[in-house]
């Protein structure tokens, strides 16, 4: 029973840490760390839980849980299966939400790419994007393999070049960095967890998200020239399935771009550190 009392405290751990982590000022000073951080703080979430319930049921067998979990096979009729059964479906419950998320996103995108050919067409003044006709400031992009990057006519005929080119750069990140399947296992929780938790943790994430894209526009033409662009923008927002520069945490990204210093590489690795101790928690009784 040692491994279950070590999977309940990792999970209070892990529950204690959820508000001060969303809450945390450091963490948007380095996004690429914070979304590390929510994936670690997710992952050890998932299998401290299933763990707990795989430990609990085999706690009748000797050994790690994968070594019990064989032993059980050959003798599972005893009180301890309906523990070991909601553990193993619980897990086969979160790998199907997984699935199924992207999947329906998958579907929407591809109706959404069908409509754009139909629609959207190039313009010389923005290569590697296609504009759609409307008078809104919107950009965004679909993500995959054939990634596409989708602005307005109203914000190529709103930005001046400096700042379109800012803004281009923002959603090639979000493609070349795959920010889409970050998001995916945040989008997952919504089928595993209370709404309104998995709505606020998705949330989180998602800003930390467009500040990580932001970060590399800036690097490559200047954070003057993206705040800019990101005041321009109206209330629009991106369709179903894609990562667009318009959101309702403009503010909060604005206010990153006047001047919030990186922070320090020592402050980076050691909550990297602790986020990586933590995880190997469970990893060690569920794998081991």
């Amino acid at each position: 029973m040692s491994a279950a009392v070590h999977l309940v405290v990792t999970l209070v751990v892990c529950a204690c840490l959820v508000t001060p982590l969303a809450n945390a000022r450091w963490v948007v000073r380095s996004p690429r760390t914070g979304i590390l951080l929510w994936q670690m703080l997710a992952s050890t979430w998932v299998l401290s839980i299933v763990g707990l319930l795989l430990s609990v049921g085999l706690a009748r067998f000797p050994g790690s849980i994968p070594s019990g979990l064989a032993s059980w096979s050959r003798e599972w009729a005893h009180w301890g299966t309906v523990s070991v059964m909601a553990g193993l479906g619980l897990g086969g419950w979160l790998i199907g939400a997984v699935v199924w998320s992207w999947l329906a996103v998958l579907r929407v995108r591809r109706r959404h790419r069908d409509v754009l050919a139909l629609v959207a067409h190039e313009h010389c003044d923005v290569p590697g994007a296609v504009i759609v006709d409307s008078p809104l400031t919107v950009a965004y992009c679909l993500p995959g393999v054939r990634a596409t990057v989708v602005l307005s006519s109203g914000a190529v005929r709103a930005l001046p070049r400096a700042e379109l080119l800012a803004v281009l750069a923002h959603e090639r990140a979000h493609v070349r960095e795959r920010h889409d399947l970050v998001l995916l296992p945040f989008t997952a929780l919504r089928w595993c967890a209370p709404a309104r938790l998995a709505a606020s943790v998705r949330d989180v994430v998602a800003l930390l998200v467009e500040m990580r894209a932001d970060e590399t526009a800036c690097r490559e033409h200047g954070a003057g020239h993206l705040a800019s662009a990101l005041r321009r923008f109206h209330a629009a927002s991106p369709p179903a399935g894609a990562l667009g520069v318009a959101d309702t945490k403009i503010e909060a990204r604005l206010s990153r771009l006047a001047g919030s210093a990186p922070l320090a590489p020592v402050w980076r690795w050691l909550s990297l550190l602790s986020g990586m101790v933590l995880v190997s928690t469970p990893v060690s009784f569920v794998l081991y």
